[in-house]
């Protein structure tokens, strides 16, 4: 595709916050794009001053998300996670992104995040954004076959002392 129709479509994407009453569309979101999802009362309890929820939309509505927490000078982004037909279309880079563009006005100086070890496309997504691997955690997610370590990723916002 040509780079004005992307320009074009990017027009058409705006990111918002998150309210209570999206948590249907959410949770819809959420049962299709992990093995192992969130349930609602988790969702409930990021409802709070320190977290960031952010929804992407477009004309059709809310599809996409992420849930970021805020901890001192660090934005820890818990959850993300596009609808299934609008995977692969740039709309997680451009929610990272936003999110990233927040934590550093919120004054964060860095964004950190857990990825599966076998999820290379979104350990490739954040390296290509400029995330460096800073740790591994072993058995921090459920799998079909008991326990799948994560990779810990951080991202140095511009202009922190980090």
């Amino acid at each position: 595709m040509s780079a004005s129709y992307h320009a074009i479509e990017s027009l058409r994407r705006s990111v918002r916050p998150l309210h209570e009453s999206d948590l249907p569309v959410v949770l819809e979101i959420e049962r299709t794009g992990y093995s192992y999802p969130w349930s609602e009362t988790v969702f409930r309890d990021c409802f709070q001053p320190n977290y960031r929820l952010w929804g992407v939309e477009d004309a059709e509505g809310l599809i996409g998300y992420a849930v970021v927490a805020y901890m001192v000078d660090e934005a820890h982004l818990l959850n993300i996670c596009i609808s299934s037909r609008h995977r692969r279309s740039g709309l997680a880079r451009f929610l990272l992104r936003f999110l990233a563009r927040e934590a550093l006005k919120d004054g964060m100086a860095r964004v950190l995040l857990e990825v599966r070890v076998s999820n290379l496309s979104a350990a490739n997504l954040y390296l290509s954004e400029g995330f460096e691997q800073i740790g591994r955690r072993p058995g921090y997610y459920p799998s079909s076959s008991g326990r799948e370590d994560a990779h810990v990723l951080s991202l140095s916002l511009p202009g922190s002392e980090m």
